[in-house]
């Protein structure tokens, strides 16, 4: 425990430190997308450090929580659902008719015949599906695109897509899981991959339902806006007691230490579920699954229903991390969920913190995430330094100072490196 409290000390100073040497504002923001990443790597240590599931699909399910986030708080565009709604419903209807009798047709039909018969109602539900899928989403996305161009969403507070950010990454877990838990690790982490992949291609291009590449911005907030603080009489009081200098700044402080309050809220929920669950008798029976499997199948576990249900509850969490980025950002950006890059990211965290252990895996988000974003001051400032002696027109010294942005992935690989090799069960290891 005191090595515990000790690190999460430093790690405190450390953002202290850009405080002051920086300036606050960057200290909260550098703070709260710490607590956003830290759900996110709480959520990959649910499914590895529980029981060993490796999911490369981290930054579909988070998309899927951003777009959550656009579906329930941006308001409905009235023209457009009066151009295609009624279809895309139809079509939805079509969608649903299509599976039922996919399911009721294999029950009745001989075994010989399930086969033909299946792809048969698939190739004519895909053409009763597309008589009204196709020209609703045309009309749709010609009702000003400039602005518009897709269905809006439900107009409700935007901390509810929060969790139903988590449930709608938890359905498609659910869905991805049945077909994709029963294969061996490399396998599900090429198949999670793909699926990541075909998730975030139907966000950034089903325009009718995101805006695709045009992105969705001007979210409502959960917090004030700094235009509203700055003419509020009682704020400009309060920054007069507090002597600043600029009430502008102080109000982008405040607007930032609000969303810190909620983002803490969320991440103390998390935390508080996940202990509980890695202490019951279900976390031991997930160690025991993920130590040997095989033991654990001949003691009669079903170890692929109990990997699907810790699949489900990563996937949601990182699902609710999405919707709290997307909410963060105030906009949706398809283009900005890059698989490969990212993912690479919440890994480092989880294995940095410690595999296992969830103290590790946030404090991992913490140190990653805080390390990624001052990595090119640094860099700058480290490259800078090295060059002083060199000339002003000085190739070399351009070069360096020129690829000081790019500090940032040699950084994360050589921790990587550091890490697995001289502490592999990370900086606070599983008990």
């Amino acid at each position: 425990m005191n090595r515990t409290v000790a690190l999460y000390v430093l790690m405190a100073l450390l953002l202290v430190g850009v405080g002051f040497y920086q300036s606050w504002n960057v200290a909260f923001g550098i703070f709260n997308l710490c607590l956003i990443s830290a759900i996110m790597a709480l959520g990959v240590n649910m499914q590895w450090g529980y029981a060993g599931l490796f999911n490369v699909g981290i930054m579909g399910f988070t998309a899927l929580g951003g777009l959550t986030a656009v579906l329930v708080s941006m308001p409905p565009v009235g023209a457009a659902w009066a151009a295609g709604g009624s279809d895309i419903a139809l079509s939805a209807l079509s969608i649903a008719g299509t599976v039922a009798a996919i399911l009721v047709a294999r029950r009745l039909v001989l075994p010989v015949l399930r086969l033909p018969v299946t792809l048969a109602l698939i190739v004519i539900g895909y053409f009763v599906i597309s008589a009204f899928f196709v020209p609703a989403t045309e009309r749709i996305e010609a009702v000003d695109p400039a602005q518009t161009g897709y269905l809006g969403g439900l107009g409700l507070p935007i901390v509810l897509s929060w969790p139903l950010g988590g449930l709608v990454a938890a359905g498609a877990a659910w869905f991805i899981g049945k077909v994709a838990l029963g294969l061996r690790a490399d396998y599900l982490a090429i198949a999670t991959l793909g699926i990541s992949e075909i998730i975030i291609a139907v966000i950034k291009y089903e325009e009718w339902l995101s805006r695709g590449v045009k992105n969705v911005t001007g979210l409502p907030r959960p917090v004030p806006y700094e235009v509203a603080l700055v003419e509020s009489e009682w704020f400009v009081g309060l920054a007069d007691w507090l002597g600043a200098p600029d009430v502008a700044d102080i109000a982008s402080l405040f607007v930032k230490l609000c969303y810190a309050v909620l983002f803490l809220a969320v991440l103390a929920v998390v935390m508080w579920f996940a202990e509980r669950a890695l202490r019951s008798p279900w976390g031991r029976m997930m160690r025991a699954i993920r130590d040997n499997r095989d033991a654990a199948e001949a003691m009669g576990k079903d170890v692929t229903g109990r990997h699907l249900q810790v699949f489900i509850l990563g996937c949601a969490t990182c699902g609710i991390a999405g919707a709290m980025l997307t909410t963060l950002d105030g906009q949706l950006t398809p283009t900005s969920y890059i698989p490969l890059r990212f993912t690479f990211l919440v890994w480092v965290m989880v294995i940095l913190g410690g595999s296992g252990n969830n103290w590790g895996a946030v404090l991992g988000g913490f140190v990653i995430w805080f390390l990624w974003v001052e990595a090119e001051p640094l860099g700058n400032w480290f490259m800078r330094t090295v060059t002083l002696p060199l000339a002003e027109d000085s190739s070399l010294a351009q070069h360096l100072v020129a690829g000081a942005a790019y500090t940032r992935y040699l950084l994360m690989g050589a921790i990587l490196l550091l890490v697995m090799r001289f502490a592999p069960r990370g900086l606070i290891p599983e008990r």
